[in-house]
């Protein structure tokens, strides 16, 4: 009961936040996305002081130099976009160090993106964030105090309806299509089960993707180490996506295959594949969207005796409650064969303050199949921030 003494706190902790969003009124903020999304923003646009046109910023735009070749500013095709989300929240778990200990934590999020044609994209994400043990239920940033590079990527389309992306530390299935409408915020069931068929943590990455235009897409991802480039000493992931989405519902299948590790070209490990299904459904009217998915790994190698993992999820979201949308789920994550499914049950609700900032109080419980160990409650809170 400890933890929910603690969460009297939680209050006290958003009331700091009061000023900031007073603040935050203040400025003229466009609609604009978290970092990692496809929109973003000209910085120079977040400022309502007209005298701030006056002087170089970091982008390009109206009020600034004509000739930006040695101005130190951005070019006129390339902006900047910012999130930063920070969370509160404490766990009730035998197992964590951090039982019963509010916890805080941020995740900051650049994101720049320049076009050379018009029609291609260069986009770098740098991260920072530090997180105690439970708020990495949220988020698993863990970079800390120091801006890191977290991805580098060229997009480009190839004749009216392919696309192909080339880059460093970039997800494999960065141009797969995931039917899911589900957008919870807990680290764990915001992939909807498709944990490792999409390939994520790629070193070097090469992808394309196919639209016929009919609702039906395909696309195709490779991702290596950095250090050794789909050689025998490297971890490689291949991955093939195919979806078809019409107005209300979507359906899509992912299929991957992760290489083990090799050294000096004996492999350490055979191949793992896996295959994820993955579907959702939004009727009309207030009724929320349905979404589900499963996926079934097969791990290769004939010493192994366990050979196969499950993923599985469902999940309900709303468009509009009140002035928030909100969300319940259930699932488990690459369970093993012959072990109990740890199932983790979650509901949020997120409801913004104004056009940059919203709050996202969730609360979430997770099966504990250790004996004698109580399930794992957690109740946190998290405030973003777009600028």
């Amino acid at each position: 009961m400890k933890l929910f003494k603690s969460l009297l706190v939680a209050p006290a902790a958003l009331g700091l936040l009061a000023p900031i969003s007073a603040s935050a009124s203040e400025v003229n903020l466009n609609e604009i996305s978290n970092y990692s999304d496809n929109e973003s923003i000209e910085f120079a646009n977040s400022f309502s002081n007209d005298d701030l046109n006056d002087k170089t910023l970091l982008a390009g735009g109206e009020g600034l130099v004509e000739d930006h070749s040695h101005d130190g500013s951005f070019s006129e095709t390339t902006t900047a976009s910012f999130g930063l989300d920070m969370y509160l929240g404490a766990l009730d778990d035998d197992d964590s160090t951090d039982d019963d200990a509010v916890m805080a934590g941020y995740s900051l999020g650049i994101g720049l993106n320049t076009s050379f044609t018009g029609s291609d994209s260069l986009d770098i994400a740098i991260d920072a964030g530090v997180s105690g043990e439970g708020i990495a239920e949220l988020d698993g940033n863990t970079n800390g105090d120091t801006l890191k590079v977290d991805g580098v990527s060229y997009t480009f389309p190839l004749g009216d309806s392919a696309t192909v992306i080339a880059g460093i530390d970039t997800d494999g299935s960065a141009l797969f299509t995931t039917a899911c409408a589900y957008g919870g915020p807990s680290a764990m069931l915001d992939d909807c089960a498709n944990v490792s068929a999409g390939i994520t943590g790629g070193g070097a990455t090469v992808g394309a993707s196919y639209d016929f235009g009919t609702g039906f897409t395909a696309a195709v991802g490779a991702q290596t180490t950095e250090a050794a480039v789909f050689t025998d000493e490297s971890a490689d992931a291949y991955a093939l996506n195919a979806a078809y989405t019409a107005d209300n519902y979507g359906v899509s299948l992912t299929y991957g295959v992760v290489e083990g590790a090799s050294a000096a070209g004996v492999p350490t490990q055979e191949e793992n594949t896996y295959t994820a299904f993955n579907a959702y459904y939004t009727p009309e009217g207030s009724l929320p969207s349905v979404s589900v998915g499963y996926e079934i790994g097969d791990l290769g190698g004939e010493a192994k005796t366990v050979d196969e993992t499950t993923s599985f999820f469902v999940g309900l979201s709303w468009d509009e409650v009140g002035p928030g949308t909100a969300g319940v789920a259930v699932g488990h994550s690459s369970t093993v064969e012959g072990s109990d499914e740890e199932y983790q049950y979650e509901a949020y609700y997120s409801y913004p303050i104004n056009d940059g900032m919203s709050i996202t109080p969730l609360i979430f419980t997770k099966d504990n199949a250790t004996a004698g160990k109580d399930d794992t409650t957690g109740v946190m809170v998290k405030t973003s921030f777009s600028f």
